[in-house]
C-alpha cells in the first residue's frame, strides 16, 4: 500500500470504511505513515492545535470497575476522594485556564452518573462559567439521560466527552459493570441533544492492533468531532498496575492511522504524552492537532505554558479562536 497515495485519496474525498483491508496500518513504514497522516492533518485542520484543560469535579468512589482506572471504588489506590467541588473553586480554575491560553474547559466527574443534586450543582457551575468566561466549555458526567443533557446544552456546554475505550470486542476485558453499548447510546442521546462528542479510548492495555484500527473506525462511524488517545498509564492498585507500558513508536502509529481513518476530526492527545519524547512533540507531525494540557485526572499532566512554547516554535498556532 502506497500510504502517501492513499493521503491524497482521502483528501480527494476517499474514506476508509468498516470491511476495508487496514492490515498496511500494520505493516506501513512508520515514517511513510507519519508524513501521509501530516498531510492529511494539514489539508483538514490547518497548523492551530486545539488545547482543552479539565477539572476533577468529584473524585473518587465511583461504581463502576474499568480496569485502568484509580477512580474505582473497585481499586486501592490511595486516590484523594472528595464530593462535588464548589463552583467558585470551579470557576477559579476555568478563569486560570483563560489567562494561561487554554480554548476549552471541562468538569470531569467519577461516576458511573451524576445524582440529581451533583446534577444541578453541576448546571449552576456551567452558567456560572459562561457568564464570566469566554471558552468553550466542555463536560463529561458519565451515562446521562436525554432529559439531562437537553438541561446541559441549555445551561451553555456543547461539547461532551464519552469515551469508548476499546474496540466493541475488547470491551468486556476492561469493564463489566456498563456495556459498550451503554457507552454508543449515550453518545447518541448527547448527539440528539445537540452536542459535539469527543470521544477516544487508551492503547497500551493488552488490545491488538486490530482492537485499535476498529475502535477509529466505529469513532468514525458515530461522527465524533474530537478523538482524545490515552496512552496507558500503569496505576499501582488497579488490575492492570503491572501491565508493559506501549511504545512510542506504537503511540504514533495510533495517532496516524487515526488521522487517516478519521481525517476531519481533532486528534487529540491525552495521558501518555510523556512517555514520547519531547511530550510526544513529533505526534503533531504524525497527525494530531488538539491536546488536552495542564494536570490530567490522576496522572501528572504538561505545563500549559511549556505546551504553547512547544507548539509555537514548530510553527503551530495556538491563538485562542473566536466562537
Amino acid at each position: 500500500m502506497d500510504v502517501i497515495k492513499l493521503a491524497d485519496d482521502i483528501i480527494g474525498g476517499y474514506r476508509i470504511k468498516r470491511g476495508d483491508d487496514t492490515d498496511f496500518f500494520i505493516t506501513a513504514e512508520l515514517e511513510q505513515l507519519c508524513s501521509g497522516a501530516d498531510r492529511i492533518r494539514k489539508h483538514f485542520k490547518g497548523d492551530h492545535v486545539d488545547l482543552c484543560s479539565i477539572i476533577n469535579g468529584r473524585s473518587g468512589r465511583c461504581s463502576e470497575n474499568c480496569k485502568f482506572c484509580a477512580q474505582s471504588a473497585h481499586h486501592c489506590t490511595g486516590i484523594e476522594e472528595y464530593p462535588f467541588l464548589d463552583e467558585e473553586k470551579i470557576l477559579a480554575e476555568c478563569l486560570h485556564n483563560e489567562e494561561r491560553g487554554v480554548h476549552r474547559f471541562s468538569i470531569v466527574t467519577a461516576g458511573r452518573t451524576l445524582s440529581d443534586d451533583d446534577f444541578e450543582k453541576a448546571i449552576s457551575a456551567y452558567k456560572l462559567m459562561g457568564s464570566k468566561s469566554s471558552l468553550e466549555l466542555c463536560a463529561s458526567h458519565g451515562l446521562l439521560s436525554q432529559e439531562q443533557f437537553d438541561r446541559l446544552h441549555s445551561a451553555g456546554v456543547r461539547r461532551y466527552h464519552a469515551n469508548i475505550e476499546t474496540s466493541r470486542r475488547n470491551f468486556p476485558n476492561i469493564c463489566t459493570t456498563h456495556t459498550y453499548e451503554d457507552k454508543i447510546e449515550c453518545i447518541r442521546r448527547a448527539q440528539k441533544a445537540g452536542f459535539e462528542v469527543c470521544s477516544g479510548g487508551i492503547i497500551g492495555m493488552g488490545e491488538n492492533w486490530e482492537d485499535r484500527i476498529d475502535m477509529a473506525v466505529s469513532l468514525s462511524e458515530l461522527g465524533v468531532k474530537s478523538i482524545p488517545i490515552n496512552a496507558l498509564m500503569p496505576i499501582k492498585g488497579t488490575p492492570l498496575e503491572n501491565t508493559v507500558r506501549i511504545t512510542a513508536e506504537d503511540i504514533l502509529r495510533t495517532v496516524a492511522l487515526f488521522r487517516y481513518i478519521v481525517p476531519e476530526a481533532d486528534i487529540r492527545l491525552a495521558a501518555g504524552r510523556n512517555l514520547m519524547e519531547n511530550c510526544g512533540a513529533k505526534a503533531f507531525l504524525s497527525g494530531a492537532d488538539a491536546t488536552i494540557t495542564g494536570d490530567m485526572l490522576t496522572t501528572s499532566g504538561n505545563d500549559i505554558q511549556g505546551d504553547i512554547e512547544m507548539l509555537n516554535s514548530m510553527g503551530f498556532s495556538t491563538e485562542r479562536r473566536q466562537k
